[in-house]
């Protein structure tokens, strides 16, 4: 049985980790330490919760033991895809190096670049960063990274799944040929495999377990129902989370939710807050200091339930989590490998539950063929009721408005204005128009209006509220009478045309 003490690690190193509580390395660690203590690039591909970490922050302080840093010019550079696994990574550092003195930074954001600078400028010989805030610095003249000797890629899938791949490889293009580089990943994607073979120069490849497979320390479960109405989903799942935590009973100490969207994470936390659960949300739209709070308390034990987002799915080590809920079924069949990984960590028993309806159907079937196996089914603690009320109870009830805002659709007919049918489109002339057609006296005037008294006629679209001075025509408005050559009717039989006009 290999033991730390056979890796030929520093000696300050390894009373470090014996004061940690180790002293068997995982099959990661020992495969990955005594190349990288050789000076050999490392590809380690390792599911989550086997101890990467260890494996590159080990042979690393070894390495740095001897030597000084110089301003804005670290010896050593460990990239990670989220500020929380990097604030992790840091830790990691501050333990197992804490007979060794050296100097490290952690380059996040939701922290002032000013705190960062002036560590930087004193010079460290570690850092930890994302790769968005590392470029940052570098652009803006504050970082210079051609005296780094070694270069840590950590969750490199995860980075392809946050798009920071080409920010990756521009980093890579910025510290020197001759680094060594140590790169691990839980999955090997195309993209990623292309990477290693750019970037990587012959590398000792550690494969421990298969790609993508569940570890055996994790019981998994999966509970599918079907809503009765798609509008009552979202609230059905809600009442089926609370359900499966209840059956799961006294052996759920601890547990982490997780959502597909932000949105659902901040629901789903405040529901479960409503009916008297101990939960808190933690997503990337949080700042890094509630976040950062946020894990302490459940790490701690004053939170029980962490309803996150994917951006706590990797990486994160947070010992003793009992259950994993999947509220959601990933969209990404990787992404189940590393939520259920947060539990059954370091040889402990885990239990997973995830919750499908008929709609994620592919997503379930994508995640089986991954895996090799399928997700053993379980019964649902709680059915869903149709709460739709019944034909006699809806000719009861008074429906209340569907709309809370803007305007009924709903009118009463009686309130509906009326139209009335217009024979002649014509509109009425002024009285010296030549152009005005002459029409037959059996036609019936046409006026518009409510306001147009005069005949009681309407003219269309003017309203109800029409002033009564509209509806009359131009003599009458002048007071006098049209003269008969000018009227737009036709003149009558005995001659009078100046009473044509009032006689229609």
């Amino acid at each position: 049985m290999t033991k730390f003490s056979d890796l030929n690690l520093n000696p300050k190193v390894l009373k470090a980790v014996e004061e940690a509580g180790y002293t068997e390395p995982t099959p990661i660690q020992a495969g990955a330490i005594p190349p990288a203590l050789e000076g050999r690039d490392v590809l380690g591909i390792a599911q989550t919760g086997t101890g990467k970490t260890a494996s590159f922050t080990l042979p690393m302080i070894t390495a740095l033991a001897r030597g000084r840093a110089r301003a804005r010019m670290p010896r050593s550079l460990v990239l990670c895809p989220t500020r929380e696994l990097a604030a992790q990574v840091a830790e990691n550092f501050d333990t197992y190096a804490k007979y060794v003195k050296l100097t490290k930074a952690l380059l996040i954001g939701g922290v002032s670049f000013k705190e960062q600078d002036a560590l930087i400028d004193k010079g460290v010989d570690v850092l930890i960063a994302t790769p968005g805030r590392l470029l940052d610095h570098f652009e803006r003249g504050k970082l210079i990274l051609s005296d780094v000797k070694v270069m840590v890629v950590d969750e490199a899938d995860r980075m392809l799944d946050m798009g920071f791949i080409p920010d990756i490889e521009r980093i890579f293009g910025l510290t020197p040929f001759t680094r060594q580089t140590l790169f691990f990943s839980a999955t090997m994607a195309p993209e990623i495999e292309r990477i290693t073979n750019t970037f990587l120069s012959n590398p000792e490849r550690i494969e421990v377990a298969r790609q993508s497979t569940t570890s055996d320390t994790i019981t998994q479960k999966l509970v599918e129902f079907k809503p009765t109405r798609r509008d009552q989903t979202a609230k059905q799942k809600r009442e089926m989370l609370r359900a499966i935590i209840n059956a799961e009973g006294e052996g759920c100490t601890n547990a982490i939710i997780f959502c597909n969207r932000k949105v659902d994470v901040d629901i789903v936390a405040k529901s479960l807050k409503k009916h008297g659960y101990n939960a808190e949300p933690i997503h990337g739209d949080l700042d890094q200091s509630h976040r950062m709070r946020t894990l302490d308390g459940f790490r701690d034990g004053s939170i029980k339930f962490l309803v996150a987002s994917d951006v706590a799915a990797r990486g994160l080590d947070i010992p003793n989590v009992s259950h994993v809920f999947n509220y959601d079924v990933p969209g990404h069949a990787e992404d189940y490998v590393h939520r259920i990984g947060r539990t059954g960590r370091a040889g402990r028993k885990g239990t997973t539950v995830m919750m499908a309806i008929p709609a994620d159907d592919k997503l379930l079937a994508a995640i089986e063929t991954l895996i090799g196996q399928p997700v053993p089914r379980a019964e649902a603690p709680w059915q869903p009721k149709d709460t739709r009320r019944t034909s006699s109870e809806e000719d009861t009830t008074e429906d209340k408005p569907k709309r809370g805002r803007g305007r009924s659709r709903s009118r009463k007919a009686d309130d509906a204005p009326k139209e009335q049918p217009v024979e002649e489109a014509q509109a009425e002339a002024p009285a010296s128009s030549e152009r005005s057609e002459p029409r037959r006296k059996s036609e019936p005037r046409q006026r518009s209006g409510g306001g147009g008294r005069r005949g009681g006629n309407q003219v269309v679209g003017m309203g109800d509220h029409m002033p009564d001075f509209i509806a009359l025509s131009f003599a009458e408005r002048r007071g006098e009478a049209a003269k008969p050559a000018e009227a737009t009717e036709t003149p009558a039989e005995d001659g009078n045309g100046d009473e044509s006009e009032s006689a229609a």
